[in-house]
């Protein structure tokens, strides 16, 4: 599959050389006439001498554009953004005139435009950018579900089991970020806390450059939230309401106030609700029934606040924070059935709470050089989780002697992070960046249990990461590259009940490499390369033992190292002019030192194990991506993509070292169609196909959404989305097999649900956005390829 992939690519490459005659090209760069910012995604467009579409492009972060391979002849050139008049200018190009360069282009604010404010597309659309797939949410993908969680579904090379645990490529070592930051919580808890309605866009970045932070083996996730910086008041408001078995709400309200230097704006938004979730499963061997049934009820706050200072033309200063609050938690059972000896039975009774505050405070201040594209910001963040879990657990319908006991853990994390970043393009080919950062993270666990068997526990995790990176990259007519490397020093240290159990002090360097070729604006393809590291998470070495079930028991290992993976992707996309676009890709990954899951059995107790972590060797995971954005006709359009997955899982399970080789494919298409300027429906089908992991064999998976929505009253401000979510309730997670143990499962989520949503739409004021460029939510995709 793999060669007749790149054979693919390479005759396609050969091909649109062989038809490809360039002569001359256009470049210059769009800027704001009254405020003398850049203007990113300015549409920029070349018509025949009648009218028709030639080819075209947007600027980039900075405002700049270079359009090659233009034939000679003669052409109308134009640039157009929303809020602006447009500019238009004849063009002739021969081998006399084959460089145009308009310099600097300043757009005039259109004053009959001002009342016009940010609008958040029908559909959503994916731009595949040099270093990252950005995919723009729109009000397609807002009637889907409640919370981020429930949206990542739709989200190619995304998956979300149960549980709301995610994976990108198949594999679950991902790093999600916020706005570009790190927030210490833990990801499923994360994705269920942010309401839908008050994502942006989702930035998918598979083999990051050296500027990005090394961690999470299959990439980064970045949710990045609403966050507008139009003239005069703006806002958006969205609620919805969920209804299954259980009912859900969730709802945000975005505004923004900006007059003269000043930006103010916020996002207020939460989710509430019940939701069930529960499952039998069948150990054979054992002659062993489980089964669990649990409600998880919770209620979810965020706020985002914050202001930005346009002190000049070259300084401005930005300050924001964030603050998620939570508290609800999980209440059912778990029983357990021993056909063989029924004085063995028992069904234990939880109801877990959890209170938990995850606070961000961020400080930017970004200064313009003289030259265009010339910068330099230094970034100051700082980020608090306190949680406290209170569980109380009790049993039922057993001979055994068991009393009832409440578990309580308090935890606490302080991230505290420093970076400056300097970019400098030292010509119009060659840019340079230059980085440093500060890591700090302290984490504190604490432990006690009415329960005398289990004694109390302190669990200590301090982390210290200190970087510098630096990346050159060079543009010809049709080839670019960048090369890159971080050089990392890194020092850990664990305490247990006052005794120091694990530290490490290492000097690492991460490289990175991107080459792109454009024989044309229809075809672009790109070799990357990086290194990256999956550091151990505070679950996997905190020692305090954690009973997940009357038979699972779950304990981390201080001890455990980092696991390093060289990762190497190739990709292709294919541009349809107004139509879309269509991407395919390969990936090859090899890790050393794999950090798995190691299952052993519990003697004398059947049927139970204990969960803990280990290294081991080599492991190499590879696959195919095929992904399409295309409009078919102007009422229908499509979103489908296609994954491919191969890899081997090493671990041990009982006493036995074992080895599990798994092969998967995901498809996921997402259809939009327009009725009326009004109205349009969707339709989305998700498939994956069998699939196994170190310890469990599970089926193929299949649903299917359909939505509807309407826009209303002047200018459609308000929206009505109407979604039924998993029409046929095949929306289930099922086990044929097993190991240490034979075993056979169903899972099942309160997936069968109808949303009602609603959105409305305040305010006026063209879009004067201020770009915050800090290394993790840097939509230029940094480096040197531009």
């Amino acid at each position: 599959m793999k060669q007749l992939i790149l054979s693919f690519l390479v005759f396609t490459s050969a091909l649109s050389m062989a038809f490809t005659d360039p002569v001359g090209k256009i470049s210059g760069a769009v800027i704001d006439q009254e405020l003398n910012e850049p203007i990113p995604y300015a549409t920029v467009i070349i018509n025949d001498m009648e009218g028709n579409l030639v080819t075209g492009i947007t600027s980039s972060e900075d405002g700049s554009f270079i359009i090659s391979n233009i034939k000679a002849g003669d052409y109308i050139f134009k640039v157009q953004f929303i809020g602006y008049k447009t500019f238009s200018k004849e063009v002739h190009i021969d081998k006399n005139n084959f460089n145009v360069d308009f310099g600097i282009i300043k757009l005039e604010p259109d004053v009959a435009m001002l009342d016009e404010t940010v609008v958040v597309a029908e559909r959503t659309t994916i731009e595949q950018r040099v270093d990252r797939k950005v995919i723009n949410v729109g009000k397609d993908l807002m009637t889907t579900g409640a919370s981020a969680s429930e949206i990542m579904v739709n989200i190619p090379s995304v998956n979300v089991d149960q549980e709301g645990n995610i994976s990108m490529r198949g594999n679950s070592n991902v790093r999600i970020l916020v706005d570009g930051k790190p927030t210490n919580m833990d990801p499923a808890q994360l994705l269920k806390q942010i309401p839908s309605t008050s994502i942006k866009s989702i930035e998918l970045i598979t083999n990051p450059s050296a500027k990005y932070n090394p961690e999470g083996m299959s990439g980064i996730i970045n949710i990045v939230l609403h966050k507008n910086a139009n003239q005069g008041f703006n806002g958006n408001l969205n609620t919805g309401l969920t209804q299954g078995e259980n009912t859900r709400f969730n709802g945000s309200l975005d505004m923004n106030y900006r007059t003269g230097k000043f930006n103010f704006f916020t996002n207020l938004g939460t989710n509430f609700g019940k939701n069930g979730f529960g499952g039998k499963i069948y150990l054979p061997e054992q002659n062993t029934r489980q089964e669990f049934e649990v409600i998880n009820d919770r209620e979810s706050y965020l706020y985002k606040i914050g202001v930005d200072f346009y002190l000049n033309e070259k300084n401005t200063f930005s300050i924001y924070t964030n603050q998620n609050n939570f508290e609800g938690g999980p209440n059912g059972y778990i029983a357990v059935m021993d056909e063989n000896d029924p004085s063995r039975d028992l069904t234990q009774l939880l109801d877990l709470n959890f209170d938990n505050t995850n606070s961000t405070y961020n400080f930017l201040y970004d200064h313009d050089f003289e030259k265009d594209g010339h910068d330099i910001q230094f970034e100051l963040d700082y980020n608090t989780f306190d949680e406290d879990e209170n569980s109380f657990i009790s049993f039922r319908d057993t001979e055994l002697d068991f009393d009832p006991y409440q578990d309580m853990v308090k935890e606490s994390r302080d991230n505290i992070s420093a970076n400056i970043d300097y970019v400098n393009p030292l010509s119009d080919k060659s840019k340079l960046e230059l980085g440093a950062e500060a890591r700090l993270l302290d984490t504190d666990n604490s432990y006690s249990s009415t329960n005398p068997d289990f004694e109390d526990s302190n669990y200590q995790y301090n982390r210290d990461i200190y970087s510098f990176y630096t990346t050159f990259g060079q543009n010809f007519e049709k080839w670019s590259y960048q090369l890159g490397a971080r050089l990392e020093n890194y020092n850990v240290d664990a305490t247990y009940n006052g005794e120091k159990v694990y530290e490490d002090d290492y000097f690492t360097i991460y490289p990175s490499g991107f080459l792109s070729y454009n024989p044309s604006e229809k075809n672009s393809y790109q070799f990357s390369y990086s290194r990256r590291v999956d550091r151990p998470g505070f679950n996997q070495v905190n020692p305090i033992r954690e009973v997940s079930s009357p038979r699972l028991t779950v304990a981390g290992n201080p001890e455990l190292d980092p696991q390093f993976t060289n990762s190497f992707e190739l990709n292709y996309t294919r541009n349809f002019k107004k139509k879309g676009s269509a991407t395919a890709g390969v990936f090859f990954r090899r890790t050393v030192d794999q950090i798995n899951q190691v299952f052993n059995a519990v003697e004398g107790e059947p049927g139970s194990l204990l969960l803990t972590f280990a290294n081991f060797d080599t492991n190499d995971s590879y696959g195919v991506e095929f992904s399409t954005n295309y409009k078919f006709t102007d009422w229908w359009s499509t979103n489908t993509a296609l994954e491919l997955y191969g890899q081997t899982l090493t671990g041990v399970a009982g006493s036995e070292f074992i080895e599990v080789d798994n092969k998967a494919f995901t498809f996921r298409t997402n259809h939009n169609f327009k009725a009326t300027e009004s109205l349009s429906f969707s339709l989305f089908g998700f498939y994956r196909s069998k699939n196994r992991d170190l310890q469990l064999d599970m089926d193929p998976m299949y649903f299917m959404n359909l939505g509807a929505r309407y826009s209303f009253l002047k200018d459609n401000k308000a929206t009505l989305s109407l979604n039924f979510n998993d029409v046929f309730n095949t929306q289930e997670f099922s086990v044929y097999d097993g190991r240490p143990f034979k075993q056979e499962g169903r899972f099942k989520g309160e997936t069968q649900t109808v949303y009602l949503g609603f959105s409305y739409r305040f305010g006026g004021g063209k879009n004067r956005a201020f770009k915050r460029k800090n290394r993790d939510d840097n939509e230029s995709g940094g480096g040197g390829i531009f």
